[in-house]
């Protein structure tokens, strides 16, 4: 049995560093909502969530079967395969009935057919990325953030000469299939785009500052180049994250309600949170929808 520690040794175990915050970034993001948060990661029992959303099927199945056209024999990496992979794996969830999910289900497949054949797409069947649903892991000062990428390419670097090191570099890609049109701004602005850049670099150990995001309805490819301060700023906003959460767990430790330590933050995106009907806040805040509203327009015969 191990004896009481001497009081030197009490002062030494209080002065020990916090540990590493651990988490993924969807979980630094979903402190955004810090009552969206408790709901997610801490309430236990965990609280059911509601309907699933037609629009992450949708977004879910074109992940599913971009990932698996690269396990495709090379023969079969066509852009006809990649619709056929969406047709294989599609589900119903949140679709308002058959016909409908039916629909989907086809312009989902045009997308990924579409998507698979653009040049910009970097869908090269001979040229495998670096990486395809991968995860990658970076250690920051307080966090230990991992994730899972996409997909993360390997590209001739632009400035690539003796000065530089290796001639390539890495891209982080992002798939997004919403029906809203990408902004400009939106890849610079990405946290978990900045993390996932960071952390291939430091895993796969190679170069990293370019980050995409690939609209897949419009075919838009929109890309930012990252600076070492660019980065830091992100890791700054994750880390305020990781703050935050650990100071509303010492609020809830101390005996502080949880809706008091987990406060929401309500406003118009609670439409779209999977525990809208367990918080009156965000109900106030937002109007309903059902699964199947977050859709847009169907283009195309079935």
């Amino acid at each position: 049995m191990r004896p009481e520690p001497t009081e030197p040794e009490q002062l030494a175990l209080t002065g020990l560093p916090e540990p590493l915050f651990a988490a993924t970034p969807s979980r630094l993001l979903a402190f955004d909502c810090p009552r969206r948060y408790w709901f997610t990661y801490l309430a236990r029992p965990a609280p059911p969530k509601g309907a699933p959303w037609a629009h992450n099927t949708v977004g879910a199945v074109v992940h599913v079967a971009l990932a698996r056209w690269w396990q495709q024999p090379l023969r079969r990496r066509t852009p006809e395969a990649g619709a056929d992979l969406v047709r294989r794996f599609w589900q119903s969830d949140g679709f308002a009935d058959d016909n409908q999910s039916a629909g989907w289900r086809e312009q989902a497949a045009r997308w990924v057919q579409n998507y698979v054949a653009d040049p910009r797409s970097g869908m090269s069947p001979e040229s495998p990325p670096a990486g395809v649903e991968r995860t990658v892991r970076v250690v920051t000062e307080r966090l230990a953030v991992s994730g899972r990428a996409d997909r993360i390419d390997r590209r001739p670097r632009p400035d690539s000469g003796p000065a530089t090191g290796s001639p390539d570099e890495l891209v982080v890609v992002d798939y997004k299939s919403g029906r809203h049109p990408l902004r400009d701004r939106d890849a610079a602005e990405s946290l978990a785009l900045a993390l996932y850049a960071l952390a291939a670099a430091g895993t796969l150990h190679q170069h990293c500052r370019r980050v995409e995001l690939h609209h897949l309805p419009t075919g838009d490819v929109l890309g930012f180049e990252h600076s070492d301060a660019s980065l830091q700023a992100h890791v700054a906003r994750a880390e305020s994250a990781a703050d935050g959460i650990r100071d509303a767990e010492r609020q809830l430790d101390a005996g502080l309600d949880s809706e008091q330590a987990f406060r929401p933050a309500p406003g118009p995106s609670c439409t779209w949170c999977d525990y809208r009907r367990l918080c009156p806040a965000g109900q106030r805040a937002s109007e309903y929808r059902p699964s199947w509203g977050g859709l847009g327009e169907l283009t195309g015969e079935v």
